[in-house]
Formats: structure tokens, sequence, C-alpha cells
């Protein structure tokens, strides 16, 4: 039995083809927990997904234990905390500096926003902004500043 296709159907096929083929595989969302019920941590969430990198959100009644787990010491603390791309992040990171990070693949556990500063994504909602910033930190316990906002 020999099946033919339309020239529209032929055309449909090589069109999904070609996109299937230039179109990395998404993987899927990273887990990110947070304390639950924690709102600037959706809105964080809703920054990295506007920037096209969605995350998903899990409430932890543990959440220093997360961190913990995930290696970030209790100065480096955040609100939330999960991994890109074998990155750890913890806090308010904004997208940009996510995406730097992962073009740029530096030897290092990941990024830290430490605690909640105002003006970070997902604490801009109103008008008090206060400078931060964002810090690399090492397996040995180091860190350095990555960048600054604000």
């Amino acid at each position: 039995m020999t099946t033919s296709l339309s020239r529209r159907e032929f055309l449909y096929a090589t069109a999904a083809a070609v996109t299937a083929l230039a179109t990395p595989a998404l993987a899927a969302s990273p887990t990110f927990y947070r304390n639950p019920g924690c709102g600037c941590c959706h809105l964080w969430s809703e920054r990295m997904a506007s920037a096209g990198m969605p995350v998903t959100l899990v409430d932890s009644d543990d959440l220093t234990g997360e961190l913990e787990r995930h290696g970030v010491r209790f100065e480096l603390h955040g609100c939330h905390v999960g991994r890109i791309d074998g990155y750890v992040i913890s806090g308010h990171v904004p997208p940009e500096d996510i995406k730097r990070l992962l073009a740029e693949k530096p030897e290092a556990l990941g990024l830290a926003v430490p605690g909640m500063p105002m003006g970070s994504p997902g604490m801009d909602e109103g008008s008090t902004s206060e400078p931060y910033a964002v810090l690399l930190f090492r397996a040995d316990g180091s860190s350095v500043e990555y960048a600054t906002h604000g």
C-alpha cells in the first residue's frame, strides 16, 4: 500500500521537522522551594517565565533544610532555592544574571541574593528600592560580587 502526501501536507510536515530540529529540547521546569504561600517568590517566578526560564515553585515547611541541602551558607540564604542547569539559585536573582551565569559557565555552585532586598525581581512592586548585590558562591565557601543592581 502506497500513501502519498498532498503538497500542503508535505509542506506542513517539513516545517514541523525543521522546527523540531532547530528548537532545543526544553528540559522540565526547574523546581524551586519556598516557604508556603510566599507571594514574592511567585512574582519572581513570573519574571523568570517572562524571561523564557519558567520554574516550578514547591512549598516546603523546611526551607532552611532545602537551602542547606543545596549548599547555600546561612549568610547567603534567600527566600527560595533551586537549581538551573546544575547551578544553585538562591533568592531574588534577576533572570539576566542567571542567563549570564549559564552563558559564562564559571566554576561555582551558583548565585545568591541574600535576604529580600526591595527592588529585586519579585520585590519590586512598590516605589521603594534599595541597591543590592548578586553573589557568585563556590564550594569552598567563598563568594564574590557578580552583579549589582539599583
